[in-house]
């Protein structure tokens, strides 16, 4: 039995072709890419991890099989990566973030064509057009044509054969004058085509056919006395400049242009696109892209310019950007980026347009982390039946190694959240030996005796990481400065994860999966890293600080000030004689120099 291939192993195989390639794990693709060289490019996942993210790491952990398809250009990639992605959704591509479907204007693919509103584009010969950024804006350019048209609705077969027969019979839509009857054969169907080919031109954003054909109506209506009749075509006449009145005219100048912005934070991209045909502005979208991997501005731009295009069906032959070096394989059309002019003002516009959704959208995320916070704050407080909310919190541990070098810390949390300012370490002054509970008493009566003297705000909550000695030790530090019941103060034990309360010898168990819990084991896991680290770099300071100061002549100043800089001894003793003059002078260096020297 043969013994399938790893995926690196399944890198020889690939070819030096530009192409599609496809990454697979145990229940189907994850991702679609696009190559100049399918192998340089896929080599690149399996030959460079270190310099990939984690995102992209956790994509090559969870590949299976690689499989690829190879095209005639890059063209060709371009368009067939963007169809498999549509057809797929792998989940490390990037993907709109809404998942919206957009609505479009159809124009059937019948005989006697209607001009339907669709949020599905079908391969039946039918024109689509769009989409439109809203149903509204859709309804308003369907309201027109069918206000200056009259287009049947039914979807009746109108077929010759059917119609001779007498098959159908006219409906009140006919009888108010919205449509003509085509059913009946009331409706000639070379005037009918007409109407329809000056709705697609409408629809493309060329109004001059159908403004040329209804004023030839009126000025021949109104050459026959037919007053009545000239004035209906002038209507008409009128809805079609005030439709392209309320359009954005830019400029007269610009004609069959795209315009495409990106922004981009972290996890998101925000683009616009604003298509521009006759100097005005017929279409308009704006969308938001959650990013998978470590694609650029320039990655994801080049991919949706290419499903925009399509979707719209753009023929423009220049595009402007907001952003250099973008490589797009589209013949005989332009890329630039303006600096000045029309073009310029027209590019801002659209980046103004994309740096206004990127601030409605993070500023939506801040309310729900907000909003998230708050809800974590009003569990705590109920879970532990404060009577205030803990908005700022305080959680203390301490730390030594068999007595040597006591140290505590304090962690703070406001709103949730650590405030690493406000993170503080002490050094156990007043405590001889490995005695916890004289060190919480200490360190508790510093920190908010601290606090009073400067007339700073108190913690609604402090977290004693210990049990019912160390909880009463602290208790005493706040009644002692006067505070207690102020603050309300509860310990926890490490291995059942009991809240002890003063005073009361049965503990409190939380619901191991409540998040006043999950913040209260976080701020003591916080709190034990931030006094284990201290502690540790104590000591090793110590260790390293009784090496330098046996040197002769040279004093413990001297020897904090290096270590603080330069953090060991072993760092201290690879500078140069010149490096270390700067430091310490030239007679302190020289002493250095020499007792490095007899060392080795």
């Amino acid at each position: 039995m043969a013994v399938e291939e790893t995926p690196k192993e399944q890198l020889k195989h690939l070819p030096h072709r530009p192409g599609i390639y496809k990454f697979y794990d145990d229940k189907g693709i994850i991702y679609v890419g696009k190559a100049v060289d399918i192998r340089k490019r896929v080599s690149s996942y399996f030959n460079r991890s270190n310099q990939h993210n984690k995102k992209t790491l956790k994509l090559i952990s969870q590949i299976k099989r690689v499989e690829f398809t190879i095209v005639d250009s890059e063209a060709d990639a371009f368009l067939l990566e963007n169809n498999l992605i549509k057809q797929h959704q792998p989940k490390y591509n990037i993907l709109l973030k809404d998942g919206k479907t957009y609505p479009y204007l159809c124009i059937t693919n019948e005989r006697f064509p209607r001009v339907l509103s669709t949020r599905n584009k079908i391969n039946d010969g039918s024109r689509y057009f769009g989409p439109y950024p809203s149903v509204t804006s859709m309804y308003v350019v369907l309201e027109l044509i069918r206000s200056l048209y009259p287009l049947r609705t039914c979807s009746y077969n109108l077929s010759p054969a059917n119609i001779q027969g007498g098959k159908f019979k006219v409906c009140l839509e006919y009888h108010i004058g919205n449509c003509k009857g085509p059913c009946e054969g009331l409706y000639e169907e070379e005037e009918y085509n007409q109407h329809i080919q000056q709705i697609k031109n409408i629809l493309s954003g060329n109004m001059a056919v159908a403004k040329n054909y209804f004023k030839e109506k009126m000025s021949a209506a109104a050459a026959e006395y037919q007053y009545e009749l000239a004035h209906q075509y002038k209507q008409k006449l009128d809805l079609l400049d005030d439709f392209q009145s309320k359009s954005t005219v830019v400029s007269n100048t610009l004609t069959n242009i795209d315009v495409f912005t990106i922004t981009s934070n972290e996890k998101c991209a925000f683009l616009n696109y604003l298509k521009v045909m006759n100097g005005s502005i017929i279409s308009t979208q704006s969308l938001e892209l959650q990013k998978k991997l470590e694609e650029t501005d320039q990655d994801i731009l080049a991919s949706m310019i290419m499903q925009l295009r399509a979707d719209y069906e753009s023929t423009a032959k220049e595009i402007l950007v907001n952003i250099d070096d973008l490589q797009l394989p589209l013949d005989s059309i332009t890329i630039t980026v303006p600096q000045i002019g029309d073009k310029r003002k027209l590019l801002n516009l659209s980046l103004k347009n994309a740096l206004y959704l990127r601030k409605e959208r993070e500023s939506m995320q801040d309310k729900s982390k907000d909003s998230s916070e708050v809800r974590i704050m009003e569990t705590m407080k109920r879970d532990l039946r404060l009577t205030e909310l803990p908005k700022h919190i305080e959680c203390f541990d301490n730390s030594n190694f068999q007595g040597d070098n006591p140290v505590a810390s304090m962690v703070c949390f406001r709103n949730a959240k650590p405030s690493k300012k406000d993170y503080r370490h002490f050094h156990i002054k007043t405590v001889v030996g490995p005695d916890d509970f004289a060190s919480m008493y200490e360190v508790v009566t510093r920190r908010y005796r601290r606090l009073l003297e400067e007339g700073a705000s108190l913690p609604q909550l402090v977290i004693i990481d210990g049990g019912k000695g160390q909880l009463g030790m602290a208790v005493k530090a706040l009644k002692d400065l006067g505070i207690y019941g102020q603050v309300a103060i509860v310990g926890i034990a490490k291995r059942l994860e009991e809240i002890f309360y003063p005073g009361d010898s049965f503990p409190l168990y939380i619901d191991k999966k409540s998040e006043s819990l999950k913040l209260i084991q976080r701020l003591r896991n916080e709190a034990h890293r931030f006094a284990i680290t201290f502690h540790r770099s104590r000591r090793d300071a110590g260790t390293l600080q009784t090496e330098l100061t046996q040197i002769k002549g040279l004093g413990p100043a001297t020897a904090e000030k290096l270590l603080s800089k330069f953090k060991s001894v072993k760092k201290i003793a690879s500078l140069s004689q010149e490096e270390l003059e700067v430091e310490v002078g030239k007679s302190k260096a020289q002493i250095l120099r020499n007792y490095f020297s007899q060392s080795k």
